[in-house]
């Protein structure tokens, strides 16, 4: 079954993991959201309000396919600045924002925070957080490592779930993705940016083991998953 034929319920957002890496489709009541969209089809994506785009890597801007689904759907598409750079020729202009750490765009009642990202290879990445209609807050955090400001943004907010990088990126390992989630402390970790099984176990591991209040969802590709807002 497709994300798009269901509909979360009051408190609840939908999502799902459909590449290797930070691919995650998020819906909430009204509205849906892609995060990079790498590795997959355009022609799967009917509904989509934005897509986003963390940074300009080959795992997580793919111009053509980022086009493709914005002339089917009509979508919205919010980048980085060089990510932006490189869409500028391909999305109309209307339809295309360039955003920033400490931006803020409104989708309806839905709203999608910019913060900083610590991913040293790229030029200009960022991170998202994604506030359903009924407060149900996600933090996809791209390939960035731990930063201290983890621990203020998570204050602030409140996070349900966090998405925590495990591999492939730099640096990136379920150590650094359990920092994240000790960082931010949500309701709910997910680990991803990794094909490896052995990194996401690692990571739940790691999260019984010391931060046990932390439920974590280790996820599947193409499966679809919902969460609620923390009480």
């Amino acid at each position: 079954m497709s994300i798009e034929t269901r509909t979360p319920g009051k408190n609840e957002v939908l999502f799902t993991w459909f590449n290797n890496y930070s691919g995650v489709t998020i819906k909430t009541p009204s509205k849906t959201f892609v995060i990079d969209p790498v590795d997959v089809k355009p022609r799967e994506f009917k509904n989509v309000d934005a897509v986003l785009i963390t940074h300009e890597h080959y795992d997580h801007l793919d111009q053509s396919t980022v086009s493709e689904i914005q002339k089917i759907t009509q979508c919205d598409v919010v980048a980085d600045p060089t990510s932006y750079s490189r869409l500028k020729n391909v999305i109309p202009s209307d339809k295309l924002r360039e955003v920033q750490p400490g931006s803020e765009v409104k989708f309806g009642e839905v709203s999608v925070k910019v913060e900083k990202s610590n991913h040293p290879p790229a030029a200009t990445p960022i991170t998202y957080i994604i506030t359903s209609e009924d407060g149900v807050k996600l933090f996809h955090t791209a390939d960035s490592l731990p930063f201290p400001e983890m621990a203020e943004i998570a204050n602030r907010e409140k996070l349900d779930v966090v998405f925590c990088t495990v591999g492939i990126a730099p640096g990136a390992s379920p150590e650094t993705g359990f920092e994240i989630a000790r960082l931010t402390k949500p309701k709910v970790a997910v680990p991803y940016h990794s094909s490896s099984s052995a990194a996401l176990k690692r990571f739940s591991e790691l999260l019984k083991e010391q931060l046990s209040e932390v439920s974590c969802l280790i996820p599947e590709i193409g499966k679809i998953y919902q969460v609620t807002k923390r009480t």
